[in-house]
């Protein structure tokens, strides 16, 4: 019958007696554990000693099981290796885990997915796994280790740690060329590119339209987006005026693909901001690396002063 739990060998003992079992020698077994020849032989010793029995019989520079060490070895040394298995599967997964950075499908497009080349040179062995969507999630239940949130201040959660803020300017791309925009009667001739998004008045059109005293301005269209993406999209396509995220959309600002229409007012600072956020107190280092090379990309895009982006 199986004895109680707490009756069995230790692990150390059976450990030794298995490694001496499989090598059917105690120097070589020694040096698989790393421990000296008189440490193996006193966990064989102490595990017969638990055991009541003898469990190999030494001869002249040789080692043989007897039948109760037979058959505890069959069944330890089984027991051992599926402990190995399952250590080693679980040490591979540990090692090979990617780091998951969740940001929404916008700011993942503009900014974060143009950038990731420069990390995967820094760090060839640290896989990424992007998670674009504009849902808020649980970091810790969904797997998330990094998080970036568009948020203000004051709505921030704790430990959060703030990437830049946000700076809206009125863009367009070279290719529509519109003509001077002094006033609501000049928005006749053009599209605008709205967001659809509730609550953030400052990036979208109509809100601003009103506050800057434009609110009887009749552009000849008004195209709707779900995704912010999708509006920076069809203003490099030439199809409208977009409010742009001037952080976000500064690449292709600095190569001349949008520029910023000077003559139309920029909206009112909206004291929002992009955060970063961390499932855990204690990182990775595979999940520090991603973080500071998105707060070294921050810190750059803040630093470096801004050129040629303005309508001539």
């Amino acid at each position: 019958m199986p004895v109680d739990l707490h009756r069995l060998p230790s692990l150390d003992l059976l450990r030794g007696f298995v490694a001496v079992g499989r090598h059917m020698s105690i120097t070589e077994a020694a040096r698989e554990l790393c421990l000296t020849q008189s440490a193996v032989s006193r966990q064989v010793q102490g595990l017969e000693e638990q055991v009541g029995a003898r469990l190999f019989r030494r001869g002249h520079r040789s080692l043989a099981f007897t039948a109760e060490g037979e058959r505890l070895f069959r069944s330890a040394d089984a027991a051992l290796q599926q402990l190995q298995d399952a250590m080693g599967a679980l040490h591979d997964r540990i090692r090979t885990r990617p780091v998951t950075v969740s940001a929404t499908i916008g700011f993942t497009g503009l900014w974060l997915l143009p950038r990731l080349s420069r990390f995967q040179a820094r760090h060839p062995g640290v896989d990424v796994r992007v998670s674009a969507h504009n849902r808020v999630v649980d970091l810790r239940n969904d797997g998330v280790d990094l998080a970036i949130r568009y948020t203000s201040a004051g709505r921030a959660p704790p430990g959060a740690r703030l990437l830049f803020h946000e700076t809206v300017v009125p863009v367009a791309s070279t290719e529509l060329k519109p003509g001077a925009l002094d006033g609501p009667a000049s928005l006749a001739e053009l599209t605008l590119l709205e967001f659809e998004k509730p609550g953030y008045p400052w990036i979208q059109w109509l809100p601003w339209l009103a506050s800057v005293g434009w609110g009887q301005a009749r552009p000849r269209a008004i195209l709707h987006f779900n995704q912010y993406d999708l509006v920076i999209q069809a203003a490099l396509a030439g199809q409208g005026i977009a409010l742009g995220r001037r952080e976000l959309i500064r690449p292709l600002l600095e190569e001349g693909r949008l520029v910023v229409l000077e003559d139309l007012p920029a909206p009112e600072a909206s004291g929002h901001g992009y955060w970063l956020l961390q499932a855990e107190a204690e990182l990775r280092p595979e999940v520090e690396a991603v973080a500071a090379w998105i707060a070294d990309e921050a810190r750059q895009e803040t630093a470096a002063p801004l050129h040629g982006l303005m309508a001539g």
